[in-house]
């Protein structure tokens, strides 16, 4: 297997921090994915060689074997136990060409690394009179999703290393929630499971409503005459609007909660949080001088 130089890939130097690499990925993967490059064969290409690198520097443990083992970083658990096992239950019969270990197998595959490392056969090695398997790499993404998206169920597919995989995403989905998605991660070796998928989300929000859990925050504009006067408005929710009735001598900063206007609950249908309205005064401006005396006149009655 050829050396992959997963800095490279990101356009990063070994001494990258993790919002480094973020930072990195999340310019790479919007650039070449699919979706942007529909057909672009090339562009799909990078886009599975950025994730794959992602996958590895974004998890601290994967990038310490890769940086430790190079090309052979998959094998790291093999590499050590190799070494601390050798006559506990491990066949260690090293060969004059391994080339040692970090530094490739001098041509040898795959299996013929088990072969001379552990013995038996090319399909494992063997522990203690019996096959060992293996379960598969775990695969992480990240999924953008405008918060308008997250406000309703709906399907999107995702290509993971080639693989196209429809997901049903159950409205209310939260910023930085990650689900997993079992046996779609890497194959497993020697007969052992396929890892599993985590998808984390980040939600846009280019809205004027705040969310926080299930509830949405927004402020509402009355003029200085209905907030003194009552009245009423016409507001937007998230999903239409709603006649708001005003009291007469309405405050700045009074608040009223419209219940089941907020944010669908997580998983469960037909359900929604609060909508919280906070009130903001406008006063008039460009008065006239008939109005400032009325004003005046006011003033003067207080």
């Amino acid at each position: 297997m050829d050396f992959i130089d997963y800095y490279q890939t990101l356009g990063i130097d070994k001494n990258a921090t993790e919002a480094d690499i973020k930072k990195a990925y999340r310019k790479l993967a919007r650039k070449y994915h699919p979706d942007v490059n529909p057909g672009d064969k090339a562009a799909e290409q990078k886009f599975k060689e950025v994730n794959e690198a992602n996958e590895v520097l974004s998890n601290a443990e994967k990038r310490k074997q890769y940086d430790k083992y190079g090309k052979d970083w998959k094998h790291a658990e093999q590499f050590e136990k190799a070494g601390a096992g050798a006559g506990q239950g491990y066949t260690y019969r090293p060969r004059e060409d391994t080339g040692g270990f970090g530094e490739g197998f001098s041509g040898s595959d795959y299996s013929d690394f088990f072969e001379s490392m552990f013995g038996g056969s090319a399909g494992g090695f063997r522990q203690g009179g019996r096959s060992v398997k293996y379960r598969g790499q775990d695969f992480h993404a990240q999924l953008d999703l405008d918060i308008r998206d997250a406000y309703k169920t709906h399907q999107q597919v995702v290509t993971v290393n080639g693989e196209k995989i429809r997901l049903t995403i159950a409205a209310g989905i939260a910023d930085g929630q990650t689900i997993k998605i079992k046996g779609k991660g890497g194959p497993g070796a020697n007969g052992g499971p396929n890892g599993d998928l985590y998808i984390k989300f980040t939600i846009r929000n280019d809205t004027g409503f705040h969310r926080e859990g299930d509830r949405l925050y927004a402020n509402v504009e009355i003029d200085l005459y209905t907030a003194i006067l009552g009245g009423e408005i016409v507001a937007d929710t998230f999903d239409g609007k709603v006649k708001l009735k005003i009291p007469p001598e309405t405050q700045a900063g009074t608040k009223v909660r419209l219940k089941g206007k907020g944010f669908p609950v997580y998983k469960k249908e037909g359900e929604f949080g609060d909508l919280i309205f906070t009130y903001t005064i406008k006063n008039p401006t460009n008065l006239s001088a008939e109005e400032k005396k009325l004003f005046e006149q006011l003033k003067n009655l207080r």
